[in-house]
């Protein structure tokens, strides 16, 4: 059967996998959908950009992605830049606690936040080493945990945005999402648009940026990774 283009695409969630093999409409994985494919083919590490998280207001309108869930049921270690920078990231932190995902700092001591490498939020746990979190990758495995990691890598100093900017677009941005009742799934893509034309495109070659930092980090990691799973073979 004929296989959806790139004009029916779809933004598919963990939750949205299967009706996507239904409809054989083209789609975009989110971290969520991203980790469970990875985790049923056996891979162990991926990067992304930032992962979604608890959104502001959150108590009004229970808006947390699937993302954190998904990373609590998978064994697979995610290298972002943080949370999207619009999100309540102290609720994200507590929950992603909650739910038993390690999150550690590489070569940081500070929670990034997507577009800028620092927030107001202490990291319990920094290794300036890939070999370090292969080797709690597998301790993970022997103790039979099945949670994933998350490995916070910020943005390069030389490719960041300063908080006082990219803070001041993103208001802008959800205020307009709000005006618009926008709500569900359909604010992260609004927002990351809006915030783009704000910044004048700054924010889009900030996310490029932070992305191949991420992939080349990732890819240490698993090689890192698959080394010490040679050795314990």
């Amino acid at each position: 059967e004929r296989l959806g283009t790139a004009k029916d695409a779809v933004k598919v969630g963990r939750r949205d996998m299967a009706r996507a093999l239904v409809t054989k409409a083209a789609g975009g994985t989110t971290v969520s959908a991203t980790t469970t494919i990875a985790a049923l083919a056996g891979i162990r590490t991926f990067a992304t950009g930032g992962i979604g998280g608890v959104h502001r207001g959150w108590a009004d309108h229970m808006d947390i992605s699937a993302d954190l869930r998904a990373m609590a049921d998978s064994p697979v270690t995610v290298v972002c830049s943080g949370a999207k920078a619009f999100l309540d990231l102290p609720a994200t932190m507590e929950l992603l606690e909650s739910l038993s995902v390690a999150v550690i700092g590489y070569r940081t001591d500070i929670f990034p936040s997507f577009y800028s490498r620092e927030t107001d939020i202490a990291l319990e746990h920094r290794v300036d080493d890939v070999a370090d979190i292969a080797a709690q990758m597998a301790y993970q495995d022997a103790l039979g945990l099945r949670e994933g990691i998350l490995v916070v890598n910020p943005i390069p100093e030389r490719d960041e945005i300063p908080r006082t900017v990219i803070d001041g677009a993103i208001e802008q941005a959800l205020r307009e999402a709000e005006q618009q009742g926008i709500i569900g799934k359909a604010v992260t893509p609004f927002v990351l648009a809006r915030v783009k034309d704000i910044t004048g495109g700054a924010s889009l070659t900030a996310n490029v940026a932070l992305v191949v930092n991420n992939a080349r980090v990732g890819a240490e990691i698993a090689v890192a990774y698959a080394d010490v799973a040679k050795r314990a073979s």
